[in-house]
């Protein structure tokens, strides 16, 4: 997808003003590379279907080199996430009328402040999952971000990481408990 500009560590507001000076697309693609798997919790959790949450990732991708150059952002995550989410429900509006699936009395609402609670829990949980996608180091996280949020197999990751098989499994596999730690001890600290 993109070339990581992997040499720096710049805070997000320095990838933003470096895009927004040059409009050299690496500085973008390792911002939004940052939050990727956010936004795609995002759109999965609105559109229910993996490979449209897939589509309205790279979409909303596209829309940032534009609008990102228009706008003035304090907070790229919070920005970025109101963006996936209006995008999102844009879409949803879009397909209104298209869609006659019945809905199942199962899916009905009983009381709107536990699905409130629900949906904060779920964004917590994904803000908890990319920081700890972010402290994985640079094999584990390349391989677990082909492997888990693009769903790529084994071979694909080995062929577009350069790894062999046996060494993309492990990456794979450390990275998966090294997760499962961190969302464990930051599930703790905030409880």
């Amino acid at each position: 997808m993109f070339l990581r500009k992997t040499h720096t560590q710049k805070t997000d507001d320095e990838l933003l003003r470096l895009y927004q000076a040059t409009r050299d697309l690496e500085w973008l693609g390792e911002l939004y590379l940052r939050y990727e798997s956010l936004v795609y919790g995002v759109c999965l959790k609105y559109l229910k279907n993996r490979d449209d949450a897939k589509d309205a990732v790279m979409q909303i991708h596209e829309k940032l080199i534009e609008s990102l150059l228009q706008h003035q952002v304090s907070n790229f995550r919070s920005w970025l996430y109101v963006n996936a989410r209006n995008h999102c429900l844009m879409q949803l509006r879009a397909r209104k009328g298209k869609i006659t699936e019945e809905i199942s009395p199962f899916l009905m609402e009983i009381d709107p402040e536990q699905h409130q609670e629900e949906d904060i829990e779920l964004e917590q949980s994904l803000v908890r999952l990319e920081k700890c996608i972010e402290t994985l180091v640079g094999e584990q996280q390349h391989c677990v971000r082909l492997f888990y949020l693009e769903e790529k197999c084994y071979k694909d990751v080995a062929n577009e990481t350069g790894f062999d098989l046996n060494q993309v499994k492990s990456y794979i596999q450390n990275g998966k408990r090294n997760l499962k730690i961190c969302m464990e001890e930051n599930g703790r600290s905030e409880g």
